[in-house]
């Protein structure tokens, strides 16, 4: 375990043992909006986290996509503080946010900035450095790079170059929300940011409404009520979930059906913070056995029984021992 990893250890420790004293309530220093944006004296411990890079465990050559907390400064992995201690640079979309996050684990790095404004030039350097052997951590603001986060055309370029790029996984507020909905999770589509026009929204809803997964977007507080809206328009009455501001002070999981979640926040105006809304999956109709015997009959033309019974269950999403035994029956006469 590296240095860093090694202090923040103890840290956690320490602060664990704080929380039971207390209760284990939740405090405003868990707000790393709050944190952040005050000023505090060093920690008992400022020796053991300030520390120098040279402290830091030896990196590959490569680039690092490295996932940061997405509210509560406490989930960030043992294995990212190492690699952003030890990386010869770190790519930050915001450097202001990122320099907050590493200054509150004493992470002295070389910090510059990556995001959707940056150019081919831009990304030219940053290849010629991996060329050149460093190690390199790309970051966004807070969760997973990459998920509606700058990084994709790097992350392609560094791949297509030949360079290693290896991922330090943790906080998603995708997996975060879906985990909590209370909606079905063997299946889900991320499918990002819905468009600004209404119009074009509910094109894009009425492209996902037969999917059988649930469905995970990001909103904006000031669009939520009226995106809300439009999804029951096109969706119908299906279960959904809006979470917000997860691991944050106000943390807010609202689970109900989707003109209702409507009509609560057409009501209650835009919330504060990052909202994620996920939406179950629609319910299939079961097809009518006048069209799975006009399905087998079309296929018993073409094929054997099982065959025939095998394409149409997988067609209509009947069972195969039904469809077997309906062909059977079919091609006897039945």
């Amino acid at each position: 375990m590296g240095v860093v990893a090694q202090a923040a250890s103890s840290a956690a420790t320490l602060a664990a043992a704080m929380g039971r004293r207390l209760g284990a309530r939740r405090t405003l220093s868990d707000d790393p909006l709050d944190f952040m944006s005050r000023p505090s004296p060093p920690p008992e411990n400022a020796g053991i986290l300030r520390r120098r890079r040279d402290d830091s465990p030896s990196l590959e050559a490569g680039l690092y996509v490295v996932a940061t907390p997405i509210g509560n400064l406490r989930d960030i992995t043992l294995r990212a503080l190492d690699v952003l201690g030890g990386a010869d640079r770190i790519l930050a979309e915001d450097t202001r946010v990122t320099r907050k996050l590493l200054n509150a684990y004493g992470i002295e790095a070389r910090v510059s900035t990556y995001n959707d404004h940056s150019s081919d030039t831009d990304r030219a350097e940053i290849l010629d450095a991996l060329a050149a052997g460093e190690a390199i951590a790309l970051v966004s603001d807070a969760g997973t790079p990459l998920i509606s986060d700058p990084g994709f055309k790097l992350v392609r370029a560094a791949v297509e170059a030949g360079h290693n790029v290896m991922p330090v996984p943790g906080a998603s507020s995708v997996l975060a929300a879906l985990s909590v909905a209370g909606l079905p999770s063997n299946e889900f589509y991320f499918a990002g940011f819905p468009p600004n026009k209404s119009a074009a929204r509910r094109a894009t809803f009425e492209d996902l409404a037969a999917m059988q997964a649930t469905l995970i977007f990001f909103e904006t507080g000031p669009r939520l009520a009226d995106s809300l809206a439009d999804m029951a328009a096109i969706f119908g009455d299906r279960g959904a979930a809006v979470a917000r501001e997860l691991t944050k002070l106000f943390e807010e999981v609202r689970r109900d059906r989707l003109p209702d979640l409507a009509a609560h926040y057409a009501a209650a105006g835009a919330p504060k913070g990052e909202v994620v809304v996920l939406v179950a999956p629609g319910e299939t109709a079961a097809p009518d056995e006048a069209a799975i015997d006009a399905a087998l009959r079309d296929a018993l033309q073409r094929l054997s029984v099982k065959d025939a019974a095998e394409e149409v269950s997988t067609l209509l999403g009947v069972s195969r021992r039904d469809a077997y035994a309906r062909a059977l029956a079919i091609k006897g006469g039945g």
